[in-house]
């Protein structure tokens, strides 16, 4: 990027802020309206609260709040080879998805075996998919995917005029009741994990995927029809929230930030994402395989793993860690833990058996217990 880049710390938080010219999505008067206080992430002018990140997050863990995520990037493939494509440039082999109406998580790896981007994969028709990509990365991402599939028959379209909202929490699935008609309701509560259903036209997808860890649904529709979908949610109780919240949701359920926890100098092998790596096939040559299968053969040296420091302080991003036996670590992301009530943060560290971990706080070291994330699932603390 060009422009000056750095991280937001406020209750230390791992948000990326960019001095781009702000964008709005279709819902920034919403927003507005609702007293939204704004931050630009990757050049989109987006809540980051509404008033208190503490009361959203909390409000997702408990009930259910609705996020505007259409800064994200959606892009439609479809085509003959569109199977064959995909089974190329990812490292999760869209193969899985048996069935129309199936999803995954996977990443996008550049030759060397680094992140490009994580995104989910939704199978559309027969031979067509859409992907979600970050914000950051969507332009990027659509130059990479455009140049790689030069030499298959299959059609690449962003879709910038469709919308995402994500509505989280325990209830998030008993507040679409009164939304949507009995029979499209009937269908939302049986929808499994990464399973989804659309309109025959495509202008209406619900998922049953989040990035909070808590049960959700992810629904992506035309700008045009977002604002009365946001405006019947608010009005049944679901309460907007922002990209704080979601910062400390994520965090909480041990789910990677891309730019934080991975980019494209990182493998998902360090990374906490070698199962969304797919080995089943021996002759799927996809984009990044030799660097992984190099770093198999070598031993993997890093891996990321989760710090919770109980007494009063932060873990913060960058911040050095140190093991007892085993060298030195650094933080990713780190930050407060509202359903916790203390810092939380994951860690890169050197492969081993790390029993004790220590970071330097006002030229001490304060003693970190060291867990496999995440830290909280379904509300629960896990450790």
């Amino acid at each position: 990027m060009n422009c000056e880049v750095f991280a937001w710390h406020k209750r230390a938080s791992s948000l990326i802020i960019s001095s781009h010219m702000a964008r709005h999505s279709p819902l920034y008067e919403e927003h507005a309206k609702a007293k939204a206080h704004f931050v630009d992430f990757a050049g989109w002018e987006m809540p980051l609260h509404y008033g208190s990140q503490i009361e959203e997050h909390h409000q997702v863990r408990q009930r259910a709040g609705i996020f505007d995520v259409s800064h994200m990037g959606v892009i439609d493939l479809e085509g003959e080879e569109a199977t064959a494509f995909l089974r190329y440039l990812l490292a999760n082999d869209v193969a899985k998805l048996s069935d129309v109406g199936r999803a995954l998580y996977t990443c996008m790896l550049n030759p060397q075996g680094g992140v490009i981007d994580d995104l989910i994969v939704y199978r559309v028709a027969p031979t067509g998919y859409r992907l979600v990509v970050n914000a950051a990365t969507r332009d990027k991402d659509i130059a990479w995917i455009k140049e790689k599939g030069a030499g298959y028959k299959v059609s690449i379209s962003e879709r910038p005029e469709m919308c995402i909202l994500a509505v989280q929490g325990p209830q998030a699935i008993a507040a679409a009741k009164s939304i949507f008609d009995e029979a499209l309701y009937a269908q939302l509560e049986a929808l499994k994990p990464f399973h989804f259903i659309s309109s025959p036209t495509r202008d209406l997808q619900i998922a049953r995927t989040g990035y909070t860890g808590e049960d959700g649904l992810e629904i992506i529709v035309p700008a045009s029809r977002a604002t009365d979908l946001w405006a019947r949610f608010v009005h049944q109780g679901v309460k907007p929230c922002g990209l704080g919240a979601r910062d400390t949701l994520r965090l909480e359920a041990g789910l990677n930030l891309y730019g934080t926890d991975m980019d494209e100098t990182t493998s998902p092998l360090i990374s906490n994402l070698s199962w969304t790596v797919s080995w089943n096939d021996a002759d799927r040559n996809f984009i990044g395989r030799r660097a992984l299968e190099k770093q198999l053969d070598e031993n993997v040296k890093e891996r990321l793993i989760g710090l919770v420091m109980e007494e009063p302080g932060v873990l913060r991003n960058h911040q050095k860690v140190w093991l007892t036996e085993d060298g030195e670590g650094i933080i990713t992301s780190g930050g407060f833990s509202p359903t916790l009530g203390h810092a939380i943060a994951l860690a890169r560290v050197p492969v081993g058996e790390v029993e004790k971990a220590t970071v330097e706080r006002r030229g001490k070291k304060i003693p970190v217990k060291i867990i496999k994330p995440p830290f909280v699932r379904r509300g629960k603390k896990t450790f």
